[in-house]
């Protein structure tokens, strides 16, 4: 389709949309009355219409049953995290056991750390990409330090090439096979937060499994934005948080997943707590562990149920759309999105560049030229809230779910009449 930057053009794309009715399954903040231009679905995913149902059902079942409402809510509050298990393995390509729903990310991750770093005097390296989210930076150097090891030595980051904004497969190949039999694990953010680029994952599995390594993933950015196949890919583990694409609120609670052939060991290391146990017998209150079959025996404690409505109400929109067309959606109207922004370009003489490569998810991020914190300021003055990185990046996201193609016009406006009012 030859894309057109017109109102009348992208009102038609929305009248094309299939999916364009779930915008309304959801809460916008407003600007002068009017929904504002929302990019910051991989921030923090607007709120779902239905999660004050599900947040009220479990607090009315609170409120009547008590300490009941364990076995005799609505939804039984034991076993509440097992309901999102089926979702989420349709979102992320694994079995149903191989998954469950705890904690929030870092604690899991270090968690996870705990069963599948596992160092020792000769494989003890971990092989990250250069300037990892924070979070995953911290956990990395103090799960080293942890086992008495120095960072600088047993941390190996892939870096981008001179003058490039993103990674090339080839390269993190390269390194897997450098280090070899020093390598204990590979840990990578599946969709990196700062450039929005999408990692081959099937290929660095294989290329780390090769080498006797385990390989992991962050999948922060991927979790509800991509298509996944964590089980075919033999990927031992990953976790993911579930506010971002997956609109469970802020800071909400995270997903795991471990490969079936890691389930049902009772020597596997980890860390591990009474809700891990096995159903059947977990409460005569045996003093030896049994852990359950499933991803349910990382599990440390009873699930925080009021955290975990709301992202049982997000995934009930997934089923009932599916990744697939959320896929196709994300597609077109990123795709339009980047022929919006560079259209703009053309008119301002090109003042910023889109350092995503085509390997992308929802996410465009858009590297200002002679541009800065003052067009951002401009934009969110306006209506629009997108997500500032620095030095000079904007980080823009249009989740599928809830974002318009009018959108994605009305905001190649605003930008424009931002960049013409910096350069007065």
């Amino acid at each position: 389709m030859q894309f057109q930057n017109s109102l009348a053009f992208a009102q038609q794309l929305d009248a094309e949309d299939k999916l364009h009715d779930f915008r309304a399954e959801f809460h916008f903040p407003q600007f002068e009355g009017k929904p504002v231009i929302y990019f910051t679905g991989n921030s923090l995913g607007l709120q779902p219409k239905i999660t004050q149902t599900y947040i009220d059902e479990v607090m009315n079942d609170w409120k009547t049953l008590g300490v009941e409402g364990h076995f005799h809510a609505h939804k039984p509050w034991w076993d509440y995290h097992e309901r999102l298990a089926a979702p989420l393995g349709k979102i992320m390509g694994a079995l149903e056991e191989e998954v469950t729903v705890m904690n929030t990310l870092s604690v899991n991750l270090h968690l996870l750390m705990v069963s599948f770093y596992r160092p020792t005097t000769t494989r003890y390296k971990i092989l990250c990409e250069e300037k990892a989210f924070p979070s995953d930076q911290y956990l990395l150097q103090s799960q080293v330090r942890f086992h008495g090891l120095d960072p600088k030595d047993a941390l190996v980051e892939v870096k981008k090439r001179k003058g490039e904004h993103f990674w090339r497969t080839e390269d993190v190949l390269a390194k897997i096979r450098e280090l070899g039999d020093e390598l204990a694990l590979v840990f990578i953010g599946g969709v990196n937060y700062y450039n929005g680029q999408v990692f081959d994952m099937e290929t660095i599995t294989q290329a780390g499994r090769s080498v006797g390594a385990t390989v992991g993933w962050d999948l922060a950015h991927a979790a509800g934005n991509i298509a996944l196949k964590l089980h075919d890919w033999d990927v031992d583990f990953a976790a993911w948080c579930s506010y971002k694409y997956m609109n469970s609120g802020p800071g909400n609670a995270s997903g795991v997943f471990i490969h079936q052939k890691h389930l049902g060991q009772d020597d596997m290391p980890r860390f591990e707590g009474w809700w891990g146990t096995k159903k059947e017998t977990r409460f005569l209150m045996k003093p030896v562990f049994e852990p359950m079959a499933t991803a349910d025996a990382w599990q440390i404690s009873n699930p925080p149920v009021l955290a975990l409505a709301p992202y049982l109400a997000s995934l009930q929109l997934f089923e009932a759309v599916g990744m697939d067309a959320l896929i196709q959606k994300r597609d077109r109207i990123v795709a339009y999105l980047e022929f919006i922004l560079n259209e703009i370009a053309k008119e301002v003489d090109g003042t910023f560049e889109i350092i995503t490569p085509k390997e992308r998810g929802c996410q465009l991020s858009v590297f200002l030229h002679g541009q800065g914190r003052p067009l951002f300021d401009y934009l969110m003055n306006h209506g629009v809230i997108a997500d500032w990185r620095e030095p000079n990046v904007i980080r823009l996201a249009p989740a599928p779910f809830y974002c318009s193609y009018e959108d994605m016009f009305r905001f190649g406006q605003l930008l424009k009449a931002g960049i013409l009012t910096q350069m007065d």
